[in-house]
């Protein structure tokens, strides 16, 4: 060999060993830049920089979302960064290894939420599928939600919250088991909460306001005012007399009320629904004029006559004398509570509230007394009555001249 063939080997010797020492020796544990070179089934194929030899992500090592594919998460030409977790191949030198971007990722993720747990912020996160118990969360690395920490409220089916984002509140979290609980609720209710505060500093005595029913219960309506509910009392849902709220309201029905008082710390409001509409007794005289026929009910039945109740919350009364023409020693004679009459309206009197009523008015008179009083008609009766008889007067004068 001659001199310079020998150091022609030589060189080659040195660049070969120079080339060898240039590349990087793999490691489980390392963090490592690949290439992807391949998309298969359910794994990517990437060339590990530096190190010349090729490694494999599987899908569930890219996302945690089941729902992903890999065409939606990477293309060939990307590079990533990625953590060798084992080797696979038995040649070192140019054997495969098993690589996770989803695990590098998860270990900053841990960082960032670490921190947001230490300063009390509210993370977000993509609910991924629905398991026993409740729901788990993507948010970098894996979160599960209890099934009672979902909603302030019961919940029996869970399968629409997969694909929505929310906002949770951090509970519990230990990196090195990988633990992180979430709630949903939390952040449900502190935002219900500031909407109250906000809704009821805004709220004050003798506002009119809208809302919608919410509730209904025996004693009354719980109102939505936009976040917080007021109660209008069974009392005060209209001027006449309610026995159950049900009878007359329904649930999302828009409503209008007046704000009677607000009690901020105990977050009470009470409303009154009959404040806002006129009273039964407001322009009763265009509602019930003299002379008007109306059609009532006969509610209480006394001994002096009849109660009837021309419209909510007003009663005339129907005196004895005006229930028939023929003589009646009790209303209960001829009427009987509950009954629907007609009533001809005698004297009404707004500021005493009350209205004289007649039923015989709107009665023909039988004839037996059409005659007595065509009888008296034709009688001619002196033009004042004493109030004495003829007997007695002539008499007082007899005496008067017998003593003369």
């Amino acid at each position: 060999m001659s001199e310079f063939d020998q150091n022609q080997v030589e060189n080659g010797a040195e660049l070969m060993e120079q080339a060898m020492k240039s590349v990087q020796e793999v490691k489980v544990g390392d963090v490592v830049k690949g290439e992807v070179l391949a998309l298969e089934d359910k794994q990517v194929i990437v060339g590990i920089e530096g190190a010349g030899v090729e490694g494999v992500v599987p899908l569930k090592e890219l996302t945690a979302d089941p729902n992903e594919t890999l065409s939606d998460l990477v293309k060939v030409g990307d590079v990533l960064e990625l953590v060798v977790i084992s080797s696979i191949g038995k040649d070192k030198e140019n054997g495969s290894y098993l690589l996770s971007k989803r695990r590098l990722d998860a270990k900053k993720v841990w960082v960032e939420i670490e921190k947001s747990f230490e300063d009390g912020q509210i993370v977000e996160g993509k609910v991924v599928s629905v398991v026993k118990g409740g729901l788990v969360v993507d948010l970098g690395v894996r979160g599960f939600v209890p099934a009672s920490m979902v909603e302030s409220r019961f919940v029996s089916d869970f399968s629409g919250y997969v694909g929505k984002t929310l906002r949770f509140k951090i509970v519990e979290i230990e990196p090195s088991e990988n633990r992180l609980i979430l709630s949903h609720k939390a952040v449900v209710e502190a935002e219900r909460n500031a909407k109250k505060a906000e809704v009821l500093s805004n709220i004050h005595e003798g506002d009119v306001l809208e809302g919608k029913v919410a509730r209904l219960t025996d004693f009354g309506a719980f109102v939505d005012l936009g976040g917080v509910d007021g109660l209008v009392h069974v009392s005060e849902i209209a001027h006449y007399h309610v026995s159950k709220p049900a009878d007359v309201l329904k649930v999302g029905e828009t409503v209008s009320v007046k704000v009677l008082s607000v009690n901020p710390e105990q977050e009470r409001i009470s409303l009154s629904i009959k404040a806002t509409q006129d009273g039964p007794w407001d322009h009763i005289e265009e509602k019930a004029p003299v002379d008007a026929v109306l059609t009532g009910t006969v509610k209480r039945l006394t001994t002096f006559g009849a109660f009837v109740e021309l419209f909510p919350g007003v009663e005339g009364l129907v005196h004895i004398s005006q229930i028939s023409h023929q003589h009646i020693a009790t209303p209960h004679e001829v009427l009987h509570e509950g009954e629907e009459v007609q009533v001809k309206v005698l004297e009404v009197k707004p500021e005493e509230r009350r209205i004289a009523l007649s039923i015989k008015a709107l009665v023909d008179k039988p004839a037996a007394e059409k005659e007595e009083k065509a009888a008296e008609d034709d009688y001619e009766l002196p033009e004042e009555s004493t109030g004495f008889s003829l007997g007695d007067i002539l008499g007082d004068q007899l005496k008067d001249q017998d003593e003369e």
